[in-house]
């Protein structure tokens, strides 16, 4: 048997973007034929995009994705193509791979197992096939097979695992072996998680392996549609043999990641093994294509440089937001970024993740190659220089009023002036006393801090937004909501005040984690080389609202509980659905020796109230980036119905148990 090469082709999509969707198939098709790649592999609903949403149920959505595979078909003259999209049978619809060989269609492979899950409600749309049934389905006019299908080439056999085919106990690649397939090919959508490659890596590996087979696997790569992040994984691999592996969070249209494989090899393999084929030969297509024959190449199979590091959450947590940030920025057709700069973490962070954005970008495909990315942008064009595109597309204001303090506005400064973004200062003071005047007028008494303190700390939050709004209007810019999931969790935020913006960029992580990635981003940096000296005064910083006068001093941990502590029990209580009297033990063994018992019931009392008060809040909050394995976005994620007994009764049964 001739060594074969194949590719996995990571594409940047967009839903319903069909123009640029199909010419990233072609151009990515393109540069295959230029490498001599025989079949090349896109991700899971690659021409209509993943994220589609209830658009799926449009019948133009299917019927235009039909158009579009007959144009990549059309392009696929000397090569075998995979390529996903939404397909109607019976009244149904259906999650498939096409396969498409030298500019004919061959067949539809539909998914078996639908995710419902995290973020995922692909049984919303879609209807999974039933494995072992073959059928017909027409497209175009013309009737192609349909269903559990394996593409045999030369006596060469391709079968399919469509993502969370893969992530399941009894997961399809068992059949495949069974029926002696040589190649499975894995088309996936799988958002980004911390530490998910790995686990990626893992069953990759394994099936390869197991099912004595080479392995492919491509997942999407960018911020498709506006909270899942894709991080373009890709993996060939040989029976447990890594051949190939590509880079992730790239900003290119599209990456191809090659193997040249040995059928011979994964053969003996299976040779080996002592469990009988199953002779039943439903649903193979013979397919009349000669594969090339490929010269032998160097393996190229390893982690990138900086996945390799202690800090990998660090950087991944940098390069998956910056990415996401860039992509909602083009897609969006906006000029830049927006953000009111108060000196505090949660902004700082922000403000660091664009110029990041901006960084890796020209690194990677340089300052001509973020210009044309961004060819709607008249200014971004004139730029000669990286400081000069950070000036263009990053705008932050530092907002005072009387209560603001002199370490925040230097804290602000610093790191504006080090990021080379636009900066400048405003007061709000006249508009909050002009508020403040009106609504006295009104009750017929002088607000006070004894008794109001609440309005008053919110008057001051809720004035910096029609600012920074019209000064994003004016711009035509994103602005950026500064809010965090620690304080989501509890409603530590005014609404229509700092919550503000059009994307909510850290809204998936909590504020410990924040508070330690700026002090790494600080001192070590992406591959111990990109860091922001500039942060050095926000590290030193207490995080505070500075909403109260200076005198109050006061401190967020102070108004909330420690943010180690909250966000301890936020995993436990929401992530893991623990009642509270389940909880406390928990955070007793975790918190041994840092907070006393009574610190620990209070602290769970406290979140368990504002959870429940703040679910209205939570249902409003700006759109949010996912970055673990679980979220607060109710829109999402985590339901939780906005009225609510409170845990009431679970909180009284955790006092209750203090002593058992």
């Amino acid at each position: 048997m001739n060594p074969l090469k194949i590719a996995a082709a990571v594409v940047n999509q967009t839903p319903l973007d069909w123009k640029r969707n199909v010419q990233h198939h072609l151009d990515a098709i393109a540069e295959a034929k230029k490498q001599n790649i025989s079949l090349l592999c896109f991700p899971e609903l690659s021409i209509s995009g993943y994220g589609c949403e209830d658009m799926f149920y449009a019948p133009g959505v299917t019927q235009t994705a039909g158009e579009m595979l007959q144009l990549i078909a059309d392009a696929s003259e000397g090569i075998m193509v995979s390529v996903g999209l939404p397909v109607r049978y019976n009244h149904r619809l259906y999650n498939t791979a096409c396969f498409i060989a030298d500019k004919k269609i061959q067949g539809f492979v539909c998914k078996k197992n639908l995710p419902g899950n995290s973020i995922y409600y692909e049984p919303r749309w879609f209807h999974a096939w039933e494995a072992g049934v073959v059928t017909s389905i027409e497209i175009n006019g013309q009737e192609y097979p349909a269903g559990d299908l394996i593409f045999e080439v030369q006596g060469i056999r391709v079968g399919y695992e469509i993502c969370e085919d893969a992530w399941i106990a009894h997961r399809p690649g068992r059949e495949l072996y069974l029926r002696g397939v040589d190649i499975i090919l894995n088309p996936s959508a799988s958002h980004f998680e911390f530490g998910k490659s790995f686990l990626r890596e893992r069953f990759v590996m394994d099936a390869s392996r197991a099912f004595g087979a080479t392995y492919l696997y491509v997942n999407l790569l960018g911020n498709e549609s506006g909270r899942a992040i894709f991080d373009g994984d890709a993996f060939i691999t040989s029976s447990a043999v890594g051949l190939a592996s590509g880079s992730r969070f790239s900003y290119k249209d599209f990456l191809l990641v090659s193997a040249v494989i040995d059928v011979d090899n994964t053969r003996l393999s299976q040779v080996q093994n002592r469990v009988p084929l199953i002779k039943n030969d439903f649903g193979i297509i013979k397919v009349p294509f000669v594969w090339y024959k490929a010269a032998y190449e160097p393996y190229s199979y390893d982690l990138e440089s900086w996945e390799k590091s202690q800090y990998t959450k660090e950087e991944e947590f940098a390069r998956c937001i910056a990415l996401a940030l860039f992509d909602y920025l083009r897609k969006s057709r906006s000029n830049g970024w927006v953000i009111s700069l108060s000196g505090g973490a949660d902004s700082s962070a922000i403000a660091s993740l664009c110029r990041l954005a901006i960084k890796l970008c020209i690194e990677e495909i340089g300052l001509e190659g973020l210009q044309k990315k961004l060819y709607y942008q008249k200014d971004i064009q004139n730029c000669k220089t990286e400081a000069d595109v950070a000036a263009t597309l990053i705008t932050c204001v530092y907002q005072a009023t009387e209560n603001s303090s002199d370490d925040t506005r230097n804290s602000a400064e610093t790191l504006a002036k080090d990021l080379d973004v636009e900066y400048f200062e405003i007061s709000i003071d006249t508009l909050v006393k002009e508020y403040r005047t009106l609504i006295e007028g009104g009750l017929g008494r002088k607000l006070s801090w004894e008794t109001d303190d609440v309005p008053l700390q919110n008057i001051q939050a809720r004035v910096r937004a029609p600012s920074i709004w019209l000064l994003a209007n004016v711009k035509n810019a994103l602005l950026l909501s500064t809010s965090n999931r620690s304080e989501a969790a509890v409603g530590y935020a005014t609404m229509d005040g700092d919550t503000a913006g059009s994307i909510s960029p850290i809204a998936g992580i909590n504020k410990h984690f924040i508070r330690q990635w700026l002090r790494w981003l600080e001192t070590d940096g992406l591959e111990g080389r990109i860091r922001f000296a500039g942060l050095k005064a926000v590290n030193s910083l207490q995080p505070t609202a500075e909403l109260r006068p200076q005198d109050k001093k006061q401190t967020d941990e102070e108004d909330l509980m420690p943010y180690a502590l909250l966000d301890a029990i936020e995993d436990a209580a929401i992530r893991d659905k623990k009642m509270p009297k389940d909880i406390l033990p928990l955070m007793k063994y975790k918190f041994e020796g840092i907070y006393t018992e009574e610190v620990i019931i209070k602290s769970i009392e406290r979140f368990f109230r504002l959870w429940s008060r703040n679910q209205w809040k939570r249902e409003r909050y700006a759109p949010g980036f996912h970055v673990d394995d679980h979220s607060l976005d109710p829109k999402t994620w985590c339901r939780f119905p906005i009225l609510s007994g409170g845990f009431e009764k679970e909180l009284e049964d955790m006092r209750k148990s203090i002593g058992e």
